[in-house]
């Protein structure tokens, strides 16, 4: 097996405000006895860096937002033995980017005139130019297209000689009534991949977060960037296997691996395919394949999915919730559709938002609620989908929300306006907050199996492991060298033991929830 340039032990996730405000407010959280010994690492959400919409990932620049974090806190927390994941969005920069702000004002004889995507000239000579100025593609073009928003995915921008010229934008736009060109508009501005000038940047931006201390670096919307007139704009192959490629070059200099993040069918196989091709893949499969487990009381499919991970040898990064949603596209051909169908009726009648792509009902995508609103808020089965997922092959993400019990926020929804469904689960936890939260069993306990899960050995990438599945019981086993992990798993009860030995019978770890033997 190949050998990673990192761990699989449980890494905390969360964006530089979501404890305490500020990293060095977090830093003193993280000193806490409580978290001693119970991540290895610390996914920092983009925010991190100057950014202007969407939670950071409508990124200014990759210089970090100092209100929130600085190099020398980065640093302490490092030599706590912590190593980072980090951001770098491959599709997209702001409108405030310096690149896009030099290409307003100075139009056709900004040195960035071919950094972004200009629309019309893509297309030309595949459409018809309407009264708007932009040009229409051919029916038989945009039947290939992947849109993320209703409409085209184009922003009409106006330039300082006042003219105006549509740019490609996928994800977000906001456009404001002023005058000045400078400030009117919010988005995000694809990156045109032919320009060397956008490679120069690319390796900049690598060489800004090694600097950072960077050891995984999560490539947002990636699928994206590779495109072509007649191909799809969205995992356009092989385009987007040659960009990571490219990218992957890049980072040769540094001691980092690359995590490309991709939502696709689990029928498509996109998963597999990165995997093949040495990178760790996210295990978007794992939060859905839970909750069906527990309301069917059925572990078969979730069994059948761990089964394929050690078989294919498939590196993975799990999680339960995350900043975004539950995923549900994903699921599609691993669990039958009339269950994909319950799972989304139930997490709706707990009080999530169903996302879907552009606007159509069949192209369901993800919901936006917290795990443990997915649950019932039901901490007993907070603790088994914990316990589940320590126990699944991969690194575990844990994600902070999910850590303390957070409830859907649906006040933060409201003050987002319309498309802020994603801030139910984002909700910022104060010092205060956290002291009186860590005294809740159900955070006790996580951390608990979070302190178990990073120091014993049994769980590497090299470890074994076997199950057993016979319905609404599961049994998972890791070994590795003299350690042995064991999690036995009544569903119907919502029960579970975990037991820690060694080869001759010295028991290092037990928890037991329920009823099981």
């Amino acid at each position: 097996m190949r050998k990673e340039k990192i761990d699989n032990r449980p890494m905390l996730n969360l964006y530089p405000d979501s404890i305490g405000g500020d990293l060095e407010t977090f830093y003193k959280i993280l000193n806490k006895t409580e978290f001693a010994n119970a991540f290895s690492s610390i996914y920092f959400l983009p925010s991190i860096y100057h950014s202007d919409l969407d939670r950071g990932f409508s990124v200014i620049d990759y210089d970090l937002e100092e209100k929130y974090a600085t190099k020398e806190v980065l640093k302490k927390i490092q030599e706590k033995g912590f190593y980072l994941k980090l951001d770098f969005v491959l599709n997209h920069a702001s409108v405030q980017s310096p690149q896009f702000q030099d290409l307003l004002e100075k139009g056709k004889s900004s040195d960035y005139k071919d950094f972004f995507v200009d629309w019309n000239a893509f297309w030309e000579g595949c459409g018809e130019m309407t009264e708007e100025g932009y040009i229409m593609p051919k029916k038989e073009y945009l039947n290939m297209m992947f849109f993320r928003k209703p409409g085209l995915p184009l922003l009409m921008v106006e330039f300082a000689d006042g003219s105006k010229a549509p740019y490609w934008n996928t994800f977000y736009q906001e456009i404001r009534e002023t005058k000045d060109y400078h400030t009117r508009y919010l988005g995000q501005m694809d990156l045109n991949i032919q320009s060397e000038k956008v490679w120069d940047f690319y390796k900049e931006t690598l060489e800004k977060l090694a600097g950072y201390g960077a050891k995984i670096i999560r490539l947002d919307a990636f699928a994206y960037a590779p495109k072509a007139p007649g191909t799809k704009n969205f995992l356009n192959e092989p385009d987007t296997w040659e960009l990571l490629e490219r990218i992957k070059g890049l980072t040769a200099v540094y001691d980092m691996s690359l995590l490309p993040e991709i939502h696709a069918s689990y029928e498509e196989k996109r998963y597999e395919m990165i995997a093949e091709k040495g990178y760790l893949t996210y295990d978007f499969f794992l939060p859905g394949l839970l909750i069906d487990a527990i309301e069917h009381q059925d572990g078969s499919f979730l069994a059948q999915w761990a089964k394929e991970q050690m078989e294919k040898k498939i590196h993975c990064v799990n999680m339960l919730g995350c900043h975004d949603g539950i995923p549900v596209l994903d699921l599609k051909g691993l669990l039958p559709e009339e269950r994909i169908k319950e799972l989304i009726n139930l997490l709706v009648k707990r009080g999530g938002y169903v996302k879907d792509l552009h606007g159509n009902e069949n192209m369901y995508y993800q919901v936006n609620t917290t795990y443990y609103n997915a649950l019932g808020e039901n901490d007993s089965a907070l603790l088994l989908a914990r316990a589940i997922q320590l126990f699944m092959p991969g690194k575990p993400q844990i994600w902070y929300l999910d850590l303390f019990a957070g409830s859907n926020d649906y006040e933060a929804v409201k003050a987002a306006g319309a498309g802020g469904h994603k801030e139910i689960n984002r909700t910022n936890l104060s010092m205060a907050e956290v002291e009186k939260k860590l005294g809740k069993e159900v955070i006790v306990k996580q951390l608990e199996m979070l302190q178990f899960r990073n120091s014993f050995p049994a769980f590497n990438f090299d470890a074994q492991l076997s199950l057993e599945c016979k319905s609404n019981e599961l049994l998972l086993k890791w070994v590795k060298d003299e350690c042995i992990a064991e999690l036995a798993v009544d569903f119907e009860k919502l029960s579970f033991v975990i037991r820690g030995k060694m080869m001759e019978g010295e028991e290092v770890f037990s928890m037991t929830q329920g009823g099981v033997n």
